[in-house]
Order: C-alpha cells, then structure tokens, then sequence
C-alpha cells in the first residue's frame, strides 16, 4: 500500500469491506448465478468526504494539528503517518512531483497540492483554494 493510499484511509476511516459468501436458495426456487469477479471487485457507491471538516475534527481533537492545510509534514504527523524526507521523498515518486530539490520548501508545498489534489479526484470534497 502506498503513502497516498495510507493518508486516504486514514482520512476516510477505509476498512476493506468482504464480500459475503452466497447463500443457499429455499428449496424449488433457482439459485441466483454467482457474481461475477468485476462484482466482488467494484465497491459501493459512497458519499463524498468532506475532508476539510474530517481534518479539522482530527486537529481539534489533538490540540491544533499544525499548520496541515499547507504543510506536508503537518497533514502527515496529523495522520499519524512517517512525515521523514524520505516518506515524503517516496509520495513525491507516488504522485508524479518533481518540483525543487527532496525537502525543499518547493517540493512540500507541491506535494501537498499534488496531495490535496489527489484527494478531490478520489472523492473527497477538497476547497479549491487548498488545491491551488
């Protein structure tokens, strides 16, 4: 699982869901077919995130949060994930950012667009003004 993939989960509280073995059908009435494997592998439909409103709960809770709208390595130790160059070094390779030199304040100020950004096209509900 990548870094990205780790922030999402943590944000939307993600657990994977199983799916449920079929069931045997009554006697004298067909059994439904089995689902097909695009069945078992599309998951359901779900609500947005607002994740400003997820984010900002989670900052309240811990007493502040930093500064995790615009700083990488405050929206990563929020989430209680690796926030080292060399995590960030690895989501930067994750999301295609290639802005400045590894821990330049060039690059983190990328990578956290790039993961704001990432974010929205996920399904969160991300303000435009952080994907900016």
């Amino acid at each position: 699982m990548g870094i990205f993939s780790s922030i999402w989960n943590k944000i939307t509280g993600h657990k994977p869901k199983t799916v449920p073995a079929p069931t045997a059908a009554p006697a004298g009435v067909a059994p439904t077919p089995a689902p097909t494997a695009a069945a078992t592998v599309a998951s359901p439909i779900l609500p947005p995130v607002d994740v400003e409103a997820v984010l900002g709960d989670l900052a309240d809770s811990k007493g502040g949060g930093g500064n995790w709208r615009t700083s990488i390595v405050d929206l990563l130790k929020l989430l209680d994930l690796d926030s080292s160059l060399a995590a960030r070094k690895e989501l930067a390779e994750e999301l295609n950012v290639h802005a400045g030199e590894h821990g330049s304040a060039e690059q983190n100020i990328a990578l956290s667009k790039a993961v704001w950004t990432k974010l929205a096209e996920n399904g969160g509900q991300v303000p435009a003004s952080l994907r900016d």
